[in-house]
């Protein structure tokens, strides 16, 4: 018979399986307490670290209809589950990884499909939606300068034309 507190930490798991946008699968085998502490604070408030045992994970994941990742949920593991864009906090984790050797990014599960660790760095190398929202603004802006130019031109040709006859004209 299960124990109510391992029933309720698969249930709430589960939980995050369902509600998050992406899942990175982590190894945080050598980190000390108060790495793990900053990681969790760089990664804000859309993402959530959460360290688990790994019989619980996969119990969960099953429960959450979550397929293909029993393969990375070996040795220490722990979830960062994302609400939200992805890319900031696959950013904050490639970081820290590349400056604590230490954590190491297995995989994850996003869009109803498993995800290797080079596209969890490839996520990371994308432009947030804000700056890519700011460069499809400007983009716009600079093409709707460009025809208001364009619209503009014949009349300015067409004044520059007739001071240049009326400069004609008067000599």
């Amino acid at each position: 018979m299960a124990r109510p507190e391992k029933v309720d930490a698969v249930n709430e798991l589960s939980e995050n399986f369902s509600n998050a946008t992406a899942t990175v699968v982590t190894e945080y085998r050598g980190l000390t307490t108060a790495q793990l502490k900053e990681l969790r604070r760089n990664l804000g408030e859309d993402a959530t670290y959460r360290v688990a045992k790994n019989t619980l994970v996969r119990r969960a994941t099953e429960q959450a209809g979550v397929e293909g990742i029993d393969d990375l949920i070996q040795g220490p593991t722990a979830l960062t589950f994302i609400k939200g864009e992805p890319v900031d906090a696959a950013k904050t984790l490639r970081d820290f990884a590349k400056d604590h050797k230490a954590l190491e990014i297995k995989g994850g599960y996003m869009d109803g499909r498993p995800i290797s660790a080079g596209e969890v760095e490839r996520i990371a190398d994308l432009d947030s939606r804000e700056v890519t929202l700011g460069k499809l603004a400007g983009a716009m802006k600079a093409k709707l300068n460009q025809a208001a130019g364009m619209f503009a031109a014949p009349a300015s040709q067409v004044a520059r034309m007739t001071e240049a006859l009326k400069a004609k004209k008067e000599e």
